[in-house]
């Protein structure tokens, strides 16, 4: 297990982002993806690419989603509170600090789209980007040729104007310079963090494999605004500092401590 260094924080605090290969080792891979499997075996995920009009579902192109997923597995509820990663957020976020969405990107084969360039700040609208950030989690072997992550570094310190994705039932787009764009190809097990002002997306998966990803978004206190935890909205657990019950308030368990028992759970079912 490869953990979270000095020149990991800094690229962050500098440039946005960092990447940390084999962040999970290859147990707790073969778990996350036996629970994608699962998703996929349960009608789970929905197809969110469009026929170019925002509207129509795409029958030649397919990008499947699956938001939340705390409600739907053990095993990923109890990731985002797993020593290694509350530590990681600690040191970059600094506490105390919430998970504020989680959710699957999974691309088949040859028909597997990309998501469009687009910021996350755009949706949230935090007062500094660096306070929050995603935990983009590779469960396949993330290449060029699949459609792996691209990112530009610095780009928290611009505004990009969004507009409607033509190519999704929900999603928005910008337009950065992607000559300044970095392709991040990362084994799986490997994660890479991402505060809320990095534009980034993702390609289309051109091989015949299938490829899946997970995203955790963190969201530190000072920018926890009212909006962002309205009643309506899916349960927002305090990962660190005082509020936290380890999921208690918000699940209903304590999940602390829980992953590598999960990861056995899963794993022993022989999914």
């Amino acid at each position: 297990m490869a953990a979270m260094q000095k020149h990991h924080i800094d690229r962050f605090q500098h440039e946005g982002w960092c990447a940390v290969e084999g962040f999970f080792d290859a147990r707790e891979v073969a778990a996350l993806a036996a629970e994608v499997e699962r998703f996929l075996q349960q009608g789970l995920v929905r197809n969110v690419r469009t026929e170019a009009d925002g509207v129509t579902p795409s029958t030649q192109h397919v990008n499947l989603q699956l938001i939340p997923l705390f409600d739907k597995s053990p095993l990923l509820r109890a990731l985002p509170f797993a020593p290694k990663v509350t530590r990681a957020i600690s040191a970059l976020l600094g506490d105390p600090y919430l998970l504020h969405l989680d959710q699957m990107f999974f691309k088949p084969g040859r028909i597997g789209t990309g998501t469009s360039w687009h910021q996350d700040n755009a949706y949230f609208k935090i007062a500094d980007p660096l306070k929050g950030t995603a935990m983009w989690l590779a469960v396949h072997d993330a290449t060029v040729d699949n459609g792996t992550l691209r990112v530009i570094p610095g780009s928290h310190r611009a505004l990009y104007a969004h507009e409607r994705d033509p190519h999704s039932d929900h999603h928005i787009c910008c337009h950065p310079p992607e000559q300044q764009a970095v392709t991040v190809e990362v084994p799986a097990g490997s994660v890479v963090f991402f505060c809320y002002g990095v534009a980034h997306c993702t390609g289309d998966n051109r091989t015949e494999q299938s490829r899946a990803g997970l995203a955790f978004h963190f969201l530190h206190e000072q920018c926890a605004a009212a909006d962002l935890l309205a009643p309506d909205r899916d349960r927002r657990p305090w990962v660190s500092g005082p509020n936290s019950t380890g999921g208690l308030r918000e699940y209903g368990v304590d999940v602390r401590n829980t992953f590598a028992a999960e990861v056995d759970a899963v794993l022993a079912t022989g999914v």
